[in-house]
């Protein structure tokens, strides 16, 4: 299976926490660039953090800088993205994706620069 699998969403209140989930192929997940992308109704699809698999280096969104973490499991061509003081406004499908080979992904929060994109995992956080 070369395409992410997601899980891990779910419902939460406000100020609750969630952990997402990607597998992937070890062919596609080393050596690339691993994003979380979300889209909400009516919304553009927005980058949210991604995380460079050979180096474990991170780029975050500003909207989530301090509340999200993402981090990688070699062993298990896992990335997970951890989610903290949740607030309404990040309810939306959220989406693991595996960035292009070469070139190597230069905008990692864009998401013309992923390749293989999961089906997504819903997050619902009420208030």
């Amino acid at each position: 299976q070369v395409q992410p699998v997601e899980s891990g969403g779910g419902s939460v209140q406000a100020g609750g926490s969630l952990r997402l989930s990607c597998v992937v192929s070890r062919y596609i997940y080393l050596g690339r660039s691993m994003g979380w992308f979300r889209q909400a109704p009516g919304k553009e699809r927005e980058g949210v953090a991604s995380i460079y698999t050979d180096d474990g280096s991170t780029v975050y969104a500003d909207s989530v800088k301090g509340r999200f973490t993402i981090s990688q499991d070699n062993a298990k061509n896992t990335v997970y993205l951890q989610m903290t003081s949740l607030k309404p406004e990040d309810t939306a499908m959220y989406y693991c994706a595996a960035g292009r080979d070469w070139p190597r992904v230069r905008n990692p929060l864009t998401s013309s620069e992923y390749d293989y994109w999961g089906q997504g995992t819903q997050v619902t956080v009420s208030s």
